[in-house]
C-alpha cells in the first residue's frame, strides 16, 4: 500500500512538473516573441558590459553576457527619425527618404510592424516612436495594434499617453515632467528632477511595457512589443535616488574644445557646435553633473529592464522571446564642443546592440562592423519569417547562431544625414533657395564611410574629414588634406560612390516592373 502511495505521489508531482514547464514556456511549440527596447541617445560605452566599469547597469549586463554582443554597430543616421526608420525598415535613409526630424514616412515603405502582424504576430509600441504625424492613428497605420505615445516634447505633450496618466495619477501633477527640484544644497545634483521617480517618463515606460508583455503572454499569437525610452535624452533632470548615484564619482570628461578649434571645421559641421546657443565652453563642474545625471538616467532604465525581464520569467515567456537592445544614436556630451548629435563622431554614430535568444543564439562579444539596418533581417531570420525583398541589411544569424551558412563580414559601415534643421537651430522653418542651397550651405547631404581603421566624412562642396581611428581613437587630427593620405580619400570616397550606386539592388528591377 505504501509503495502505491508512493507512485501516486509521484505520478503527481511528475505531472505538476510538467505543468509548470508548460507555464513558463507558453509558447513553446510556436514562432518566437520579439522585444526591441531601444534608447535614445545612448552611446555605445555608457554599458559596463562594453567596458565602462563605472557605470552602473548590472541587468543589462548581465543581457549582454547571455546574448551576443556587438561593440561596434552603427546607425545609418545620428539623428531620431531617420534612423529608427532604418531600424524598422531594413533600409537606408536615402532610400527610405524620411531625411529629417518631424517629416513624414513615405506610405509606400513597408515597417517592421506591420510585416509581423501579417505574419500573425500582435503588436504593441509604449514610448518613443516619434513618426509623423505624431499620433497613435499613424503609428497603427505603420502596423500597431496597440500604441502608447510619449515623444516627450513640449508641442507633442497632446499626444502623450505618458502626460495624459500623469495628470490623472500624479499628486504633482501640475509640475511639469522636466522641471528641477528647487533649494538643491551646494554640492548636490543641480539636476534633480522635481517629480517623484514613480510619475516619471522612464518608470512610465516601463511598467507599461511590463502591461502588454502580461496582456499579451495569454494570448494564442505570438506578440512584437517595441519598448521606447526617452531617456538618456538631454535635458538631463533625473529623479531621485538616480540623481545621487554618482555623486562620489569622478567621470572622465572630455577636453576642453576652443572656438579656434571649432572654426577649423568643415563649415556644416561647424555650423552644427556653434548654432543656437553654444555650449561647448560649459563650466567643467557642471558639465561633471550632466554626465552624473547621464549616467543616473541609464541605471534608472537599467532597473526597468531588469524588472522587464521579471515579467517575462513570470509570464512563462521568457525563453520563447527574442530581445534585442539598442538605441537611436549616441551623444557627443561636450565631445568637439558640441551636445547632442547629428554627426559622425563616434560618440553620435556608434551604440550598443545586444541579441538575445536562448534557443539559438550564443553568448560572445562580437567585434566585427554592423549597422542598424542589420537588425530587421536578423529578427526575421530568427523567428523563421522570410527577409524582406525591399531590405537592404545583412542578417547576422550566421555569425551568432550554428547556422551552416558562413558570416562574410562587412568592410564598412556607413551613415547620412541631411541637416538643414541642424544649421536653422533645430527649426524646420528654413528656406531653401536652388543652387544656393540653406544659409549658405549647398548641398547639406553629408555622407560617412568608416573601416576597421578609417573614417572619412564627406560633406559635399564644404570638405571632408579623415580620421585614423587606430592611432587616433578621440578623431581630432584630420588628414583629409594630407598629400600622404590623399589615396586613402580616394579609396574611402570610392567605398561610398559604390555603396550609393548599389545600396538599391531590388529596385533595380523590382518585382512590381514584371507585373
Amino acid at each position: 500500500m505504501k509503495t502505491f502511495a508512493v507512485q501516486v505521489v509521484v505520478l503527481v508531482l511528475l505531472v505538476c512538473r510538467a505543468a509548470w514547464s508548460e507555464d513558463t514556456d507558453k509558447s513553446r511549440d510556436s514562432r518566437p516573441n520579439i522585444l526591441f527596447i531601444m534608447t535614445d541617445q545612448h552611446r555605445w560605452d555608457c554599458l559596463g558590459a562594453n567596458g565602462n566599469s563605472l557605470i552602473k547597469t548590472p541587468e543589462l549586463d548581465r543581457l549582454a553576457r547571455a546574448s551576443a554582443n556587438f561593440t561596434h554597430c552603427f546607425v545609418q543616421a545620428p539623428v531620431c527619425v531617420p534612423s529608427r526608420v532604418s531600424f524598422f525598415t531594413g533600409r537606408y535613409p536615402h532610400s527610405h527618404r524620411n531625411r529629417v526630424n518631424y517629416t513624414p514616412l513615405d506610405r509606400g515603405e513597408v515597417l517592421m510592424q506591420a510585416r509581423l502582424k501579417q505574419a500573425g504576430y500582435s503588436t504593441a509600441s509604449v514610448g518613443k516612436l516619434h513618426y509623423y504625424p505624431p499620433t497613435a492613428q499613424e503609428a497603427k497605420r505603420t502596423g500597431f495594434d496597440f500604441v502608447e505615445l510619449h515623444d516627450a516634447v513640449g508641442p507633442l505633450d497632446q499626444y502623450s499617453d505618458y502626460v495624459a496618466w500623469r495628470k490623472a495619477n500624479d499628486p504633482q501633477r501640475d509640475v511639469d515632467y522636466r522641471a528641477l527640484a528647487k533649494n538643491i544644497p551646494p554640492g548636490r545634483n543641480p539636476y534633480r528632477q522635481a517629480i517623484d521617480q514613480r510619475y516619471s517618463e522612464t518608470t512610465w515606460a516601463g511598467e507599461r511595457t511590463r502591461h502588454y508583455i502580461r496582456q499579451l503572454a495569454d494570448d494564442d499569437k505570438p506578440f512584437f512589443v517595441f519598448s521606447s525610452f526617452w531617456k538618456p535624452h538631454s535635458p538631463f533632470e533625473v529623479p531621485e535616488p538616480f540623481d545621487a548615484m554618482y555623486d562620489d564619482v569622478d567621470i572622465p570628461l572630455p577636453k576642453a574644445t576652443t572656438l579656434a578649434e571649432i572654426q577649423k571645421l568643415p563649415l556644416p559641421l561647424r555650423l552644427l557646435i556653434l548654432r543656437g546657443r553654444p555650449v561647448y565652453d560649459t563650466e567643467r563642474e557642471r558639465l561633471q553633473w550632466m554626465y552624473r545625471s547621464y549616467y543616473g538616467a541609464i541605471s534608472h532604465i537599467d532597473r526597468e529592464i531588469g524588472l522587464i525581464m521579471q515579467t517575462l520569467q513570470d509570464a512563462g515567456v521568457a525563453n520563447n522571446t527574442i530581445i534585442v537592445f539598442s538605441s537611436d544614436h549616441g551623444d557627443q556630451l561636450l565631445e568637439h564642443g558640441l551636445q547632442g548629435k547629428n554627426c559622425f563622431f563616434e560618440s553620435s554614430v556608434r551604440v550598443p546592440l545586444i541579441v538575445w535568444y536562448p534557443r539559438s543564439v550564443r553568448p560572445g562579444q562580437h567585434d566585427e562592423l554592423v549597422e542598424a539596418v542589420d537588425v530587421l533581417p536578423t529578427l526575421f531570420e530568427l523567428a523563421g519569417l522570410d527577409e524582406p525583398y525591399e531590405n537592404q541589411g545583412r542578417s547576422l544569424v550566421p555569425l551568432i547562431t550554428d547556422s551552416d551558412r558562413r558570416y562574410s563580414p562587412r568592410e564598412c559601415v556607413f551613415s547620412e544625414n541631411v541637416i538643414p534643421e541642424v544649421i536653422t537651430s533645430g527649426n524646420l522653418d528654413f528656406e531653401f533657395i536652388k543652387g544656393e542651397g540653406i544659409k549658405g550651405v549647398r548641398h547639406p547631404d553629408a555622407k560617412m564611410v568608416r573601416t576597421r581603421r578609417w573614417k572619412l566624412n564627406y560633406y559635399p562642396g564644404n570638405g571632408e574629414e579623415l580620421y585614423d581611428l587606430q592611432n587616433d581613437p578621440g578623431e581630432e587630427i584630420n588628414l583629409a588634406k594630407s598629400p600622404d593620405h590623399q589615396q586613402i580619400v580616394y579609396e574611402l570616397k570610392d567605398r561610398l560612390l559604390h555603396w550609393l550606386s548599389t545600396a538599391d539592388e531590388p529596385d533595380q528591377i523590382a518585382p512590381r516592373w514584371l507585373r
